[in-house]
């Protein structure tokens, strides 16, 4: 690897960040300035502001992002797990690309990600993207790179989010309401651990409180016990509303949901039953899911502006005691994803 200490002067080094192409068109128009922000939530986060002057340049005919910064091995180790990164290179006085190792978390190969297809599946860089502003805004991001941390998805369909929780390493709670997809979820974890030849275990129990039953529980432990390097996977079909029934308070550093977009998908409340309102969802579940994360943890939304405007939504963090996260950076995410749908994001912080 090329000294990136910041032997190009008192600015320090000058960096191209090539993007990754993305299979979605319509997000790859997206991606520079999602990247740009999402670059500079990292900066603002575990680099200490040493990265500086983002912008998009074009070379050789190709679209980088590129930056200056001192950075050190650790910073490039975080900065390998950008949604958007492809490849990373230093820009040398004479013009040239000298490329950089980067070391991405990635326990397992891609296709844990890649291989699901299924309609309404949310862009995998994006949910990537979602996972990492939110971890940056917890007291976790510092130890990011360095142990097991425990991803919550309130709302997770068929289980993206928490693929890529596990490609990081790290341990994985889902809830959802409709079986089918928590069926579908688990035959397709188990298939492709078997396909792989990973040790594991898994199996579906029911859970029971005070001798009634608050959920169906899927669940798989991939790794080898003797080893100690073990991840969980748990997926509740259940209620997220109900989720205090199965779940402790404090179980989670981040949760991560993408809310319904009030379009095709349809959400529940106990007063309402199906709902297209996302507002109606969320008002009964961010207190609970409040509850849910520890001390210094953050949750990560994702909605349809179309449906809930950004204050309505930062009103029920505030109200169920979080800290929203509202630097320029963080209020960069909405993007364009047809007609019906111009999707955001929002982080909160549990103090």
């Amino acid at each position: 690897m090329t000294d990136s200490s910041g032997a190009g002067g008192s600015a320090g080094s000058r960096y191209a960040l090539l993007l990754a192409p993305s299979a979605n068109r319509v997000y790859a128009d997206a991606s520079a300035r999602l990247a740009r922000s999402e670059l500079a939530v990292f900066g603002g986060a575990v680099l200490g502001d040493r990265v500086a002057g983002i912008d998009e340049t074009e070379l050789g005919g190709v679209r980088y992002l590129t930056f200056t910064g001192r950075l050190s091995e650790r910073d490039l180790d975080y900065l390998a797990n950008l949604s958007a990164l492809y490849a990373l290179f230093e820009l040398t006085d004479d013009g040239l690309l000298r490329p950089l190792r980067v070391r991405p978390l990635a326990r397992y190969d891609d296709d844990l990600i890649t291989i699901p297809k299924y309609a309404g599946k949310t862009n995998e860089q994006f949910t990537k993207l979602l996972l990492n502003v939110t971890l940056l805004a917890s007291a976790a991001a510092p130890a990011m790179l360095d142990r097991a941390l425990t991803v919550l998805d309130p709302l997770c369909g068929r289980g993206t989010t928490l693929n890529q929780a596990l490609m990081y390493g790290y341990h994985a709670i889902g809830i959802e309401l409709d079986g089918k997809d928590v069926d579908a979820y688990s035959a397709f974890l188990r298939t492709w651990l078997r396909r792989k030849r990973i040790k594991h275990s898994a199996n579906t129990h029911p859970v029971r409180r005070d001798r009634r039953l608050v959920a169906r529980c899927f669940e798989a432990v991939v790794g080898d016990r003797r080893s100690g390097e073990q991840q969980r996977v748990t997926v509740y079909h259940a209620d997220t509303i109900r989720a205090r029934d199965f779940l402790r308070a404090g179980c989670a550093d981040v949760v991560v949901a993408d809310a319904p977009y009030g379009v095709t998908h349809g959400s529940r409340t106990p007063e309402a039953g199906l709902s297209r309102r996302p507002l109606e969802l969320l008002r009964s579940a961010v207190p609970v899911w409040a509850q849910l994360l520890r001390p210094g943890g953050a949750v990560g939304i994702s909605w349809n502006t179309h449906v809930a405007g950004r204050d309505e939504l930062a009103k029920i963090a505030v109200d169920a005691g979080l800290i929203v996260q509202d630097s320029p950076a963080y209020r960069d995410f909405g993007h364009w994803v047809d007609q019906a749908i111009n999707r955001d994001i929002l982080v909160a912080r549990k103090p």
